[in-house]
């Protein structure tokens, strides 16, 4: 099982501090909420179809808090924790009323209500198996190391604990990515993590019953300035690969007019986002922490005595 300390396998070059520069804004993002309410309701829908009644909930990527109501109102017995690395966005969830409560009450157990942590979703605050729900709505595809966020988030899974996430796949940004093309060869976009990459990364974590599915959505514009000033309110290009300098006038040109050769037949531009959706839960150990084998026993039931 991989854990936090072991070598990624799979690491996009994201860089951190720049993710933390493009999310400082939350008037710059907030134009691309329309997509994550949208995501949101569609993993409320499939959330309503696991039975569960979870004690402690982990938003994790909460952002400005939208999920966080809706989470403490699916589940209004349990205390709900929203972990954002951006300290603005928490401060947005705060000022929307997802205040965090005193520190004493937080030590309390099984107490209801809304908290707000600012740290990194990949090195969470938190001790072994204290969360019953991880839940993570198109914030994973920001963490450079996605694998070794799945080791965390198992860590503090409780036994048969449920992770539910979303996130961006490869096709998402696809017209902008082969606009960008046509002006130079430096990547624009996020290398996106493709769905089965992700199943088989839940299951080297140490998840069970890994279940992913994916579907495509579209978003059209009127004019390409539309469109890119959606893409920047969606994250931006957050690589460490990314182009420094200036793009000339000749160059940019061509990527518009390469955006532009692509307007479907209504005359609209689209934008496609490719949106992974996947749950796993945590399973009971098989072995205790000396790696001797847990035997588990089913009690076998007593025929009915006869009368």
């Amino acid at each position: 099982m991989a854990s936090p300390q072991s070598p990624s396998k799979m690491s996009a070059p994201i860089d951190p501090a720049r993710i933390k520069q493009l999310f400082a804004d939350p008037a710059r993002v907030a134009p691309s909420d329309f997509l994550r309410r949208e995501i949101a309701g569609r993993m409320f829908e499939r959330l309503s179809l696991v039975k569960n009644s979870p004690q402690q909930v982990l938003d994790a990527g909460c952002g400005t808090g939208a999920d966080l109501a809706a989470l403490q109102k699916a589940y209004p017995a349990a205390q709900v924790l929203g972990v954002d690395a951006v300290p603005a966005t928490l401060r947005a969830a705060a000022g929307a009323g997802q205040a965090p409560r005193s520190f004493l009450s937080r030590l309390l157990p099984a107490k209801s209500g809304i908290d707000l942590v600012c740290a990194d979703f990949g090195q969470l605050p938190l001790g072994p198996n204290s969360v019953d729900l991880v839940w993570s709505n198109l914030a994973l595809h920001w963490h450079p190391q996605p694998d070794r966020v799945f080791a965390e988030w198992r860590r503090v899974l409780r036994v048969d604990g449920l992770l539910m996430f979303s996130n961006f796949g490869p096709d998402t940004f696809l017209e902008l990515r082969n606009a960008f093309a046509a002006m130079d060869e430096t990547p624009h976009t996020l290398p996106f993590v493709d769905m089965h990459d992700f199943g088989d990364q839940l299951v080297e974590a140490g998840f069970t019953t890994p279940v992913m599915d994916m579907e495509q959505i579209t978003v059209t514009y009127d004019s390409a300035q539309a469109l890119l000033l959606d893409v920047r309110a969606f994250g931006g290009n957050p690589l460490a690969t990314r182009r420094r300098g200036l793009v000339g006038r000749a160059a940019w040109q061509r990527m518009l007019d390469a955006l532009e050769s692509q307007r479907r037949p209504d005359g609209k531009l689209g934008l496609t986002f490719e949106i992974i959706y996947g749950h796993a839960f945590r399973p009971a150990p098989k072995v205790t922490a000396a790696g001797e084998a847990i035997v588990r026993f089913q009690p076998r039931q007593q025929p009915p005595r006869p009368q």
